[in-house]
């Protein structure tokens, strides 16, 4: 089956108030006194967004915001793809393939589609515009769940290569975050014909080092290097990548479990200047976030994909061609030497505000960086 289908966003009524349902049922831990984050989402905190995601926030705002871009579902290796796919007024715009990552979805990208596609219109150059494919991966949100086990890097980046075949594009752009920082430059080693460049934010891998390696670093480089190693961080990759189904019951059966699970990551990488997740992006944008993944029912496909690309971490791959750029925004691992091992980078940029979710954080600064990314290759 190679169709396309439009697609609409429309969570039945029922779910939403089995929601409310659920939020007002939760059964709280308890938590220490004056331990603020160190072991975990507190309680009082997870408390107070519970409750303003029950009786505040509006799901059916968020749900038209984001049906009014023309949204999509294919199948492509047996599995259903999900994506938005908006085209810039401009007609000579450069296809741009972005790809999310976990905890993701395409709610982080509500901030950047317009500067992207209709850079006129946001008081950019029309030279800059971009038709952009926004996908969910596989395994998540309305991508999901997986049906089968297999579902990698690479096979996500084979499947992004027949999206865009689909569309028309023989010519195109990726961009990525957190995962889709993987996604995208495996997506130039499966079309590198086709992938004029590809632009990352947030971590470009798992690196090891030799000895001697990191000889010579700045200091914002050592304490970007410190974050490859930082266990506290990467607890949640450790169960997602050897337990996904375990985990899956109580974040699929419990949402005061999904948010809390997803707020946590929220406050651990967004700008390390921001004391919560609310202070570095917007409060409704963070809970549609959450929200897709409640009401898709992906907390464990989407899990899955650590499962499946476990055994690629750390292991060397081949050096890309393709042109590369990388964004580094604080509290993001990033060292340029060690990403030069793997990719043809030409482009490199370091931010002083923002943090992992660029998109939704500093939109200006992550569209403004694409742009001049682009630029060199288009």
């Amino acid at each position: 089956m190679t169709s396309i289908d439009p697609f609409r966003i429309d969570i039945p009524q029922a779910d939403l108030d089995d929601l409310r349902d659920r939020l007002g049922r939760t059964r709280w831990p308890d938590e220490l006194p004056g331990v603020g984050w160190s072991y975990g989402v507190p309680t009082s905190y997870a408390r107070e967004l519970a409750e303003y995601w029950r009786t505040t926030y509006d799901w059916r705002a968020q749900e038209a915001a984001l049906n009014a871009y023309p949204q999509f579902t294919t199948e492509i290796d047996r599995q259903t793809v999900h994506f938005m796919h908006v085209r810039s007024p401009e007609p000579d715009a450069l296809p741009l393939i972005i790809t999310h990552g976990w905890p993701g979805s395409i709610a982080e990208f509500m901030k950047v589609i317009g500067p992207l596609t209709d850079p006129r219109a946001h008081g950019g150059d029309p030279a800059d515009a971009f038709h952009v494919v926004a996908p969910s991966l596989p395994g998540f949100g309305f991508s999901g769940p997986t049906r089968e086990t297999g579902w990698n890097l690479r096979r996500v980046a084979r499947a992004w290569a027949e999206l865009m075949r689909r569309l028309g594009y023989d010519r195109y752009g990726a961009q990525g975050s957190d995962t889709g920082a993987l996604v995208s430059p495996e997506l130039g080693r499966v079309a590198p014909g086709e992938v004029a460049g590809v632009h990352v934010n947030g971590a470009l891998g798992f690196p090891s080092f030799e000895p001697g390696e990191t000889e010579g670093l700045t200091e914002a480089e050592r304490a970007r290097l410190a974050l490859y190693t930082d266990h506290d961080r990467s607890g949640y990759a450790m169960i997602q990548s050897t337990r996904p189904q375990t985990l899956a019951f109580g974040l699929h059966d419990s949402p005061a479990g999904q948010l809390a699970w997803i707020a946590e990551k929220f406050k651990e990488w967004t700008d390390p200047a921001r004391d919560l997740p609310e202070d570095a992006v917007d409060r409704d944008q963070l809970l549609t976030d959450v929200s897709i993944y409640w009401f898709t029912g992906t907390a464990g496909s989407s899990a899955r994909l650590y499962k499946e690309g476990a055994t690629d971490w750390g292991q060397p791959v081949d050096k890309s061609d393709v042109p590369t750029g990388v964004a580094v925004f604080p509290g993001d691992p990033g060292i340029r030497r060690v990403a030069e091992r793997e990719h043809h980078v030409i482009h490199w940029s370091e931010f002083g505000r923002g943090g992992h979710f660029a998109a939704m954080e500093a939109p200006d600064l992550l569209v403004a960086d694409v742009r001049a990314f682009f630029r060199l290759v288009r």
